[in-house]
């Protein structure tokens, strides 16, 4: 059995289910998530250079899922405007960051002429932006990494549990045949639970509560945009980077919408000092 290739039709072999695909799936979880809770407690530039290489992984992908051409070239291209915004962010400059990666945006799209290969630096850009930005915050930089862990491991994984054991209507049958109204009540409500318990000021319940919510939900929204992309490129799988999981950008396309989201509302609350504690401290 052979499944569309990213991007261009090209022919690949479906991947293998059951028992065999388990244990490899398992292992590289534990080793991904052992990496990055590591790594948000020590901070510094080895979270930076972890964060960037999830990024150019993610750029990766992307281009070959829309079928780029000079695919290569365009990745390095775009990965050196993520360079340079992770390096301005981890300076807690925004601002400069964001037009670094609107540049390779803009020269992606005149060297590929393609508006879906010029959106790929802008989509990867913004997870090697937002999560140093978070990190560097002088206020709760490594308690909203570890509040992002929290929501968004918490609603993948109660989402596909609450989903397989209650059922009931789908939530986007055309995008991701899977996924059910009940799962994403389960784990949008689980994941803000859990993010609840990890924050540090747990006396303003209601407030971190609702941006559980809001970032459990945006991390599902997240998941739907990518399997939307895969549908219209005919892929299963963004990549096969990860053992039993299948591309990069499959494990962090709800992580890269909730990242976004803390970033966000952090600026607009504190600015690049205090935007870890934007969705924390109320």
């Amino acid at each position: 059995m052979t499944e569309a290739g990213p991007g261009h039709g090209r022919a690949v072999p479906a991947r293998a289910g059951g028992r065999a695909e388990l244990v490899p799936r398992i292992a590289s979880a534990l080793v991904m998530a052992a990496a990055a809770l590591g790594l948000a407690w020590a901070g510094g530039p080895a979270f930076d250079a972890f964060w960037f290489l999830a990024a150019l992984a993610v750029l990766w992908e992307w281009h070959g899922l829309v079928g780029t051409p000079r695919r290569a070239p365009l990745t390095l291209l775009g990965g050196a405007a993520m360079l340079v915004a992770t390096a301005l962010a981890a300076r807690g400059d925004p601002g400069r960051a964001l037009a670094a990666l609107l540049l390779g945006a803009a020269v992606t799209l005149l060297l590929s002429r393609r508006r879906l290969a010029a959106a790929g630096p802008l989509y990867a850009g913004v997870l090697a932006l937002a999560v140093p930005l978070l990190r560097h915050s002088a206020v709760d930089g490594a308690a909203i990494v570890f509040w992002l862990f929290a929501v968004v491991w918490g609603t993948d994984t109660l989402a596909f549990f609450g989903g397989r054991s209650i059922g009931g209507p789908k939530l986007a049958p055309r995008l991701s045949p899977s996924k059910t109204w009940s799962g994403f009540a389960v784990g949008v409500g689980s994941g803000a639970l859990l993010g609840l318990l990890v924050a540090p000021r747990p006396t303003a319940v209601l407030p971190v509560l609702l941006a559980g919510l809001v970032g459990g939900a945006l991390a599902q929204a997240g998941d739907l945009f990518e399997s939307s992309l895969k549908r219209r490129c005919g892929a299963k799988d963004a990549g096969s980077l990860i053992p039993g999981h299948g591309g990069v950008m499959d494990r962090l396309d709800g992580f890269i919408a909730a990242s976004v989201l803390a970033a966000a509302v952090g600026l607009w609350r504190f600015g690049p000092d205090g935007v870890g504690a934007g969705l924390l401290q109320w």
